[in-house]
C-alpha cells in the first residue's frame, strides 16, 4: 500500500516551462527550492523521483523551519514545506532507512499539518454547491448599457473614448484589485483559484500524514493523537465536500493504525477540536462501507475488521452488526478480489467476537453460499479461502445454526473429498453436524429433507 509515484515533481533544473502540478501536490510543486537544499546540486535530474535518497540530517537541521513554514500560511513557504515532507515521508517497498527520522515526533509538525487541512475545511463547500463559471451575456448586443464592467471590457477611459473591442476583450473577465470588495465573496475571502490552491495543499498534507502512518515509530503517536483522529474522521464524514484523494488518504491512514485505535478517545479528557463522538465515527465508516467507490468500501471493510479486534471497541460496533454483515456479504459477490478479501477478513474477526455475531451471520441471506463460492473459486491468496472455511467452522459450533447448515452437507462433503487443503476443516464441520447426540433431528432433516 505504498504511495503512488511522487517523482518528477522537481523537473529539470533551469527548465523554461513549468510542469503541471501532480494530483495530491500543492500548486507550485515543480519548484526546485527543496531540491537545491536537500540534494547535491551536481546530481542529474534523472535522480529526482521516488528513489531519491534524502540526506537524513536534513530533517534534523530544518525541523523548526519546516514547522514554521507550515504555520506561516504563505503559499511559497507551504509549497516548500509540503514538498520537503513528501520526499522525507516517502519510502520504497524495498528501501530500508535504518536512520530514518520519526517525523511525527518532531515537535509541532503533526499539528501544523492538521492545521493545513483544517484551513481547507473552513472554506470548503459541497461539490454540488460550488459556483460554476458561466459567461455573462447581459447587453452583449448593445454598445453600452451601464451595467457591470463593460467600461473596462470596451476599454473606455476617463474621457469617454474607447479603444478597439479586441483589446477590451483581453481585459474582460479580469477584476481590478480596487474592486475586489464588490465581489460577493467579500474582501477577506479567497477567489476560486485561491480555494483550489488551498485544496491542493490540504490533499498534499493528507498524503504526508498517510505516509507517516506507514512508519511503525509513528503509529502509537498518531493513534493517541485526538486531533489527528478527529481530522481523519471529519474527512470521511465530509466525503461529499472533500476531494476524493483526501478521503482516500484519510481512510488509508486510519486503516494503518486501526489495531491500536481505541474509540473511547473521543470521550476522553484530551482536548477536542471537532467534537467527533464514537457513534459519529462508526456512522462515518458505515457510509464508506456502503459507498460504490471500490477503494472506499474495501478500506472501510478492512477498517471494521481491525477495529473489532480491540474489545474496548465492541460496544460501539455491535449495534451496527446486522448492517455490517449484510454489506460484507454483498461485497463477497463482487468480482473484485480485494473486495472479497476485505469482506472475508472482516467477517472472520466479527465471527470470533461472540455467539450473537455467529447467529446473525448464519441467518444472513446468501452468507453461506458466498463463503462456499470463495472457497471453491481458485483464489490467488489461500489465506482468504482458509479464513472462509474457518468462518463456517465457527458457525457450525453454535447448536442453533446446525439445522440451517445441514442443507449444505453435500457441499461440505464435496469440498472435503476434492480439496486436501481444507479437508481437515470440513471434516470437523461434518463431525459437528452429524456426530453429536443432540443432532438426531438435524441428521434426519439433512438426509430425508424433513
Amino acid at each position: 500500500m505504498q504511495k503512488r509515484e511522487i517523482g518528477k515533481s522537481g523537473g529539470a533544473t533551469g527548465a523554461t516551462t513549468a510542469m503541471p502540478a501532480k494530483r495530491g501536490r500543492p500548486l507550485g510543486s515543480t519548484n526546485n527550492v527543496f531540491v537545491a537544499s536537500a540534494v547535491d546540486s551536481a546530481a542529474p535530474s534523472s535522480l529526482l523521483g521516488p528513489s531519491l535518497q534524502v540526506n537524513t540530517s536534513f530533517a534534523d537541521q530544518n525541523n523548526k523551519r519546516i514547522v514554521l513554514a507550515l504555520q506561516s500560511g504563505l503559499k511559497s513557504e507551504l509549497t516548500w514545506a509540503l514538498n520537503t515532507l513528501t520526499l522525507l515521508s516517502f519510502k520504497e517497498k524495498d528501501e530500508v532507512r535504518k536512520d530514518a527520522t520519526p517525523l511525527a515526533k518532531i515537535p509541532g509538525l503533526l499539528d501544523a499539518l492538521l492545521q493545513v487541512i483544517d484551513d481547507w475545511h473552513n472554506i470548503a463547500l459541497p461539490r454540488e454547491l460550488v459556483k460554476a463559471h458561466r459567461v455573462r451575456t447581459l447587453g452583449v448586443n448593445s454598445k453600452i448599457t451601464g451595467f457591470g464592467d463593460e467600461y473596462y471590457a470596451f476599454g473606455i477611459n476617463d474621457r469617454g473614448s474607447g479603444s478597439a473591442i479586441g483589446e477590451g476583450q483581453k481585459i474582460a473577465g479580469k477584476v481590478r484589485h480596487s474592486e475586489w470588495w464588490m465581489e460577493e465573496d467579500g474582501l477577506f475571502n479567497l477567489d476560486e483559484e485561491g480555494k483550489a490552491e488551498k485544496q491542493h495543499c490540504a490533499v498534499a498534507a493528507s498524503n504526508i500524514i498517510r505516509n507517516f502512518s506507514f512508519m511503525p515509530d509513528n503509529e502509537i503517536i498518531m493513534a493517541q493523537h485526538r486531533h489527528c483522529l478527529e481530522m481523519v474522521f471529519q474527512c470521511i464524514e465530509d466525503y461529499v465536500v472533500d476531494d476524493e484523494e483526501l478521503v482516500t488518504n484519510a481512510l488509508e491512514t486510519i486503516v494503518n493504525f486501526a489495531p491500536l485505535l481505541d474509540l473511547r478517545i473521543f470521550s476522553s479528557s484530551k482536548p477536542s477540536y471537532i467534537k467527533i463522538t464514537e457513534k459519529r465515527a462508526v456512522q462515518a465508516i458505515m457510509r464508506m462501507l456502503g459507498s460504490a467507490v471500490r477503494a472506499w468500501h474495501c478500506a472501510a471493510a478492512e477498517l471494521l475488521g481491525r477495529l473489532i479486534i480491540n474489545p474496548d471497541n465492541e460496544p460501539f460496533l455491535l449495534p451496527f452488526v446486522p448492517q455490517i454483515h449484510k454489506r460484507l456479504v454483498d461485497l463477497m459477490s463482487l468480482p473484485a478480489g480485494d473486495a472479497q478479501a476485505a469482506a472475508v477478513g472482516a467477517l472472520y474477526n466479527f465471527s470470533e467476537v461472540n455467539m450473537d455475531c455467529r447467529l446473525k451471520l448464519a441467518s444472513e441471506r446468501w452468507a453461506i453460499d458466498r463463503l462456499l463460492k470463495v472457497i471453491k473459486t481458485p483464489y490467488p491468496v489461500p489465506e482468504i479461502c482458509r479464513k472462509a472455511a474457518m468462518i463456517l467452522e465457527g458457525l457450525v459450533s453454535e447448536p442453533q445454526n446446525r439445522a440451517l447448515l445441514m442443507s449444505y452437507e453435500n457441499a461440505f462433503a464435496e469440498i472435503l473429498l476434492s480439496d486436501s487443503r481444507y479437508s481437515d476443516t470440513f471434516a470437523r464441520i461434518l463431525y459437528e453436524l452429524t456426530a453429536r447426540p443432540n443432532n438426531k433431528v438435524a441428521s434426519a432433516r439433512g438426509i430425508w429433507g424433513m
